[in-house]
Order: structure tokens, then sequence, then C-alpha cells
């Protein structure tokens, strides 16, 4: 991997290694967050099946890009679910938990993803990539109010 668009081949590879975790985080974020709308119950069910579908929708463009800049760097994105999970901090959620377990779970999965964005613009900075540092800053500004906002229902 050669010098490309001013960033050093180590510099990128480095990069490329903290999107590739942040994209598995998302994609099973993602894919948590699509089941919980399908399977959520109880009294708030119209409001937290309409605020998962926002969620997971937000995540599947997010998906996209973090791919698209990995390729941009000169490098393949991690593909197919074993990959994903090999690579995510994030654990898989097999059940169906209640409502208010959902929220807790989602929580959680915003503040790591926010931590792991945190660690790709480190690395975007160490490499003076100002394109994937803007694009994590801005991820995690999401990451940062989806978690603000779930710890809110959760305190009612």
């Amino acid at each position: 991997m050669s010098d490309l668009i001013g960033i050093s081949a180590p510099k990128r590879t480095k990069i490329i290694e903290k999107l590739s975790v942040l994209l598995a985080d998302s994609v099973v974020l993602y894919v948590k967050t699509q089941g919980f709308h399908w399977n959520v119950t109880g009294p708030h069910f119209v409001e937290y099946h309409t605020m998962f579908q926002a969620q997971y929708t937000d995540l599947a463009i997010a998906i996209d890009d973090i791919a698209e800049r990995i390729r941009a760097l000169g490098g393949f994105p991690p593909a197919g679910l074993g990959a994903f999970q090999k690579l995510s901090v994030l654990s898989d959620s097999a059940d169906v938990p209640k409502a208010n377990d959902m929220i807790n779970t989602l929580l959680k999965d915003h503040e790591k993803i926010a931590e792991t964005a945190d660690t790709v613009i480190a690395a975007a900075r160490d490499g003076n990539d100002d394109v994937t540092e803007d694009l994590m800053i801005g991820r995690r500004a999401v990451h940062h109010k989806t978690a603000w906002m779930l710890r809110a229902i959760l305190a009612a």
C-alpha cells in the first residue's frame, strides 16, 4: 500500500483497521436495533418502534459512509457476519428483552461506539486525515446524542 491521498501507507493501514472495527460495531448495532424495532412491546410501543426505526436508518447510512471511506483510503471493508462479529466489541442480542432493557442495551452500545469513534479520530489526526476525522466527529456526535436521549428515557 503506497502513499495515497497524502497519507502514508502505515498511517492509512492503522486508520483502516480502526474504521473496520467501527464498521463492525455499526453493523452489529444496526441488526440489534432493527430486531428491537420488530420486537418491542409495552405501553411505549409506538414511540420506541418509531425511535428504533430512525436509529437503524441512520446506522444504515453510516455503515455505507464508513465502508466507502475505507475504500477511499485504499482498503477493503470487512464483509460478512462472521467478520463483523469477530471485529466488533459489541455483543449480539439473541433474546427479546423487555423494552427498558432494550433501551439500556442500546445506551451502552452507543456509548461504546462513541469510544470506538474516538480511537478512529486519534488515528486520523495522527495520519493527518481530516476527512476521516470529520466523518468520525459527526458519527461520535450522533452516538452521544442518541445516548443522551436513551438516558433521558431511562430517567423517566
